[in-house]
């Protein structure tokens, strides 16, 4: 009875360092154990694993499977859950795999954990109809999937782009009786806004309210998020203070949201009376929060305070990341310190940081400056540019009515494989027509109707010879897959 008293509490001991990230006290505390007696179980091996998976890799995590069965104690189902989901957290299908075929080698039976962990790393990989059939698995061999299955299986048809599909899932296991978690209503509001159903996730966001269940931080937070996005700022102020005056959980993150939103209409006043009502309340800040406080100063042209919070926080041992540097050169652009931004930006680079979209803002500023030659300069000096890069720089030309080298750029972004938005189409095109180049701007919308198809055809590697532009994509979004068949089997009776 001591002894198994001991081990527990050992395993509890473990188990708090671990969580802690303390994985060098926690070895220390096994070694300790062993010299008085206590030996360790498979429970405490499982933890250990588990915190060298999370926190140091799934080598480290791996390594361990080896000490445990030099010390005589057999691994068991847990032990490879906890395996294959460090396994998966590196997105490494294969060691999933193998690991799999280990434990079916030392007959240890896999259960629901196993194939949830399966079937998210299918999904993570890009293989939703390989996913689906460990859920078909599932079902056949008469386990009953739990919360967390049916959640993977919903965000992984969301993340894979079938929305529709995870859609009628959810809804034909509401008719079965399923009721979802927060966390459900959670990852479709989110993916039904990435995908632009902005009307479809206010309305399930209103199903949810109306329901028994409880908008957390997540929820409100992601709807205020895409509200602002999309410029119904009033809208978005509207939530957060309904979930202020209900009494609704939020946190840091749902405040810099709201002040990233004020910041963007112009609204500062506001923007700095909501930071005070954050700090009055004692939320602990993160590194998104003093950004938000940089860009607040940079916004109200205070730069040197800025700085000084910089200096400050850094002293504290917090690393700024790239978005906080960013920030402040897109200040220094903004106050026509263009000196500073470079020598800024070259510190970025000295430093290692991924410079794209301080870059874009770089070249943002030295187009507002009038210096659009030396803005084409470094663009044309950029390893890696997105079509934010050549948006600015499509509209900055624009502006300054040089439209042929605007449609130039234009024509390359797309050959690229790059998304432009059509109002930057819009402008070369009306542009050369109000300038009296009506036969450029003629023949630039058939270069860039051609540049377009030419980019799919490359895309779907089929050859114009072998079908016309309308039935190839006809033939793409027809397409049917092995997952768009869930809600017909969920309806004969799967579940």
């Amino acid at each position: 009875m001591f002894d198994k008293l001991s081990t527990k509490l050992l395993n509890i001991t473990i188990a708090s360092l671990c969580r802690t990230k303390q994985l060098e006290k926690a070895e220390a505390a096994i070694i300790d154990g062993i010299r008085l007696g206590i030996l360790p179980d498979v429970v405490t091996y499982n933890t250990l694993i588990t915190g060298y998976c999370r926190f140091v890799g799934f080598d480290a995590g791996y390594s361990i499977l080896h000490r445990m069965k030099q010390a005589g104690v057999n691994p068991d189902v847990v032990t490879y859950n906890s395996l294959m989901a460090g396994a998966n957290r590196e997105s490494s299908l294969f060691q999933c795999f193998d690991l799999l075929e280990e434990m079916l080698n030392m007959e240890i039976v896999p259960d629901l954990w196993s194939y949830n962990t399966l079937m998210h790393c299918f999904f993570r990989s890009g293989k939703p109809d390989e996913a689906y059939r460990v859920f078909h698995k599932i079902i056949l061999q008469s386990i009953s999937p739990c919360q967390t299955t049916y959640n993977t299986l919903i965000n992984g048809l969301c993340r894979n782009g079938y929305i529709s599909n995870a859609l009628s899932l959810f809804r034909n296991l509401q008719s079965y009786g399923y009721n979802p978690e927060i966390v459900t209503y959670n990852i479709l509001i989110n993916r039904l806004f990435k995908s632009g159903e902005f009307r479809s996730a206010m309305k399930l966001f209103d199903e949810l309210r109306d329901s028994s269940f409880v908008p957390n931080a997540i929820t409100y937070t992601t709807v205020m998020k895409y509200c602002f996005r999309r410029k119904y700022f009033n809208k978005g102020l509207e939530f957060f203070f309904e979930m202020k005056s209900r009494g609704y959980t939020y946190d840091a993150f749902a405040y810099c949201t709201v002040v990233g939103a004020l910041l963007k209409s112009g609204r500062i006043q506001d923007a700095n009376k909501c930071m005070s009502d954050m700090i009055k309340n004692g939320y602990e800040l993160d590194v998104v929060s003093y950004n938000t406080f940089i860009n607040l100063y940079c916004k109200e042209g205070r730069l040197e305070d800025a700085y000084q919070l910089l200096d400050t926080v850094e002293k504290e041992g917090l690393e700024f990341d790239k978005y906080t540097h960013t920030i402040l050169i897109d200040g220094l652009c903004k106050a026509g310190n263009i000196d500073g931004a470079k020598r800024h930006l070259n510190y970025m680079k000295m430093m290692g940081f991924d410079c794209l979209v301080a870059l874009n803002c770089f070249i943002n500023g030295l187009c507002e400056v009038g210096q659009i030659d030396y803005a084409l300069k470094i663009f044309q000096s950029m390893d890696v540019k997105d079509s934010f890069t050549y948006s600015s720089l499509i509209q900055n030309l624009c502006r300054a009515r040089r439209f042929h080298e605007a449609s130039k750029l234009l024509l390359s972004c797309i050959r690229a494989g790059m998304r432009i938005l059509r109002s930057d189409q819009r402008a070369i095109v009306n542009g050369l027509n109000l300038s009296g180049f009506r036969n450029d701007a003629a023949k630039l919308a058939m270069e860039i109707q051609t540049a377009n198809k030419t980019y799919l055809f490359g895309l779907f590697d089929i050859s114009k010879e072998d079908v016309s532009f309308c039935e190839l994509w006809s033939a793409r979004v027809g397409s049917r897959s092995y997952v768009e068949s869930i809600g017909e089997e969920l309806t004969n009776g799967c579940p």
